[in-house]
């Protein structure tokens, strides 16, 4: 598996709250991670939420006993969201954070993922297409039919998001599990860089790099070109690498 991960304060903030994580190694049971989460509260809230969040996870991923990734995933998800929550009671300046969270592990030839917010995972072969769902207003307004889809790029509430990891004691994880082919290239970003590019844009950029590395790099320097008005979060897998087709 080649992997790269990569975050930017962007052109228009002065805190990262984004954080990403990747390894290759196994965590736990898991025998690779791949994380985004993108941070949310005032000053430095939303940067704690995002690593302290990445940080509970990986800690219980490495405890855990269970061994079916979608009962792990939902209750690393839940206590790392209970633990969020915790640390915001003890502590003024941590009140009202929290964090996005797409959590991803590639066991064999299966993608494995849970995702809360509005941070993404898309998998690109011959086109691009967005696996996760957004938890948001206007993804909610979009399934409902009070706007459509080309609307929703541009609403004023777009950044309005319905769960989040350390606002509710119930975080309602979405969990996926998606068969992979030779060629799939997993990426996973925060809303500062699928707010900044298009779709259609990143499919061509990442097609035209001459590898993960290159393509993170452009995708990133892509959002800040376009206006940069938000931390930019990426992660780029090439899970199937170095396998031989079925």
């Amino acid at each position: 598996m080649k992997l790269f991960a990569k975050t930017d304060v962007g052109r228009k903030r002065e805190v990262n709250q984004d954080f990403v994580y990747v390894t290759d190694r196994p965590v736990g049971p898991f025998p690779n991670l791949l994380v985004v989460a993108d941070g949310m509260g005032g000053h430095k809230a939303g940067d704690f939420a995002s690593k302290y969040t990445v940080k509970i996870l990986h800690r219980e991923l490495e405890a855990t006993t269970l061994d079916d990734p979608e009962e792990i995933l939902t209750k690393v998800v839940e206590v790392a969201n209970h633990e969020l929550i915790k640390a915001a009671q003890s502590d003024v300046k941590l009140e009202g954070m929290g964090t996005t969270l797409v959590a991803a592990t590639v066991i064999g030839n299966t993608l494995h993922f849970a995702n809360v917010g509005d941070s993404r995972l898309y998998l690109i072969n011959d086109k691009i297409q967005q696996i996760s769902k957004d938890h948001s207003l206007v993804e909610e307004m979009v399934r409902l039919g009070g706007i459509k889809a080309e609307e929703a790029k541009n609403h004023p509430d777009k950044n309005i998001i319905t769960r989040a990891i350390g606002v509710k004691e119930e975080v309602g994880a979405d969990i996926y599990e998606y068969h992979l082919k030779k060629g799939d290239i997993i990426l996973m970003c925060t809303d500062g860089l699928s707010n900044m590019i298009e779709d259609e844009d990143m499919f061509d950029i990442v097609k035209g790099a001459r590898d993960i590395v290159e393509a993170v790099l452009m995708l990133i320097e892509k959002a800040n070109s376009n206006g940069g008005r938000d931390n930019i979060g990426v992660v780029m897998a090439e899970p199937l690498a170095d396998e031989v087709s079925e």
